[in-house]
């Protein structure tokens, strides 16, 4: 019965997956300290993490901590992929705020945009082409209302 019940924890530990909510609860400080940093709105960075790995719980996103579907090398010995991997999911955000930095079609939007206009990000991310799907912006918008992430916009004192 104890060899039952272990195993049973066991795979009950490794089979949980994310649900929006404990994603959100468990990202939301990185991606307001990364607003802070850079004036990327929080609730953009949530909404694209959310919307590009299924909140956590895509192939990629569990095998190779990417996050926002960059694509790149890796090194992973569990998953064949063209996707870029990342040595945690903070160094996936990271990148992805450095991608629309470096990037000429979203360098602009550091300067015309404040964080706190996330229809203004979403908009300009979609026109850069970071995402071939069409209604790519509209679902990332939808994400954003749904779950109220804007209130992660907010400016705040994260030490």
């Amino acid at each position: 019965m104890v060899c039952i019940l272990t195993v049973i924890t066991t795979l009950s530990l490794h089979a949980q997956d994310y649900t929006t909510k404990t994603y959100i609860a468990k990202h939301s400080t990185d991606a307001q300290r990364l607003m802070r940093e850079t004036g990327v709105p929080a609730s953009v960075i949530l909404a694209v993490a959310i919307h590009e790995s299924a909140y956590g719980n895509s192939r990629i996103a569990k095998y190779l901590n990417n996050h926002f579907g960059i694509k790149g090398k890796n090194n992973s010995t569990k998953i064949r992929s063209a996707y870029k991997g990342y040595g945690s999911v903070l160094d996936s955000y990271r990148d992805f705020v450095g991608l629309l930095q470096r990037r000429k079609a979203t360098k602009p939007l550091f300067d015309k945009h404040e964080s706190d206009d996330y229809k203004a990000w979403v908009k300009g991310i979609a026109k850069s082409g970071y995402s071939e799907t069409g209604d790519w912006s509209r679902k990332v918008i939808s994400t954003i209302d749904r779950y109220n992430l804007e209130k992660y916009d907010e400016k705040i004192n994260l030490n």
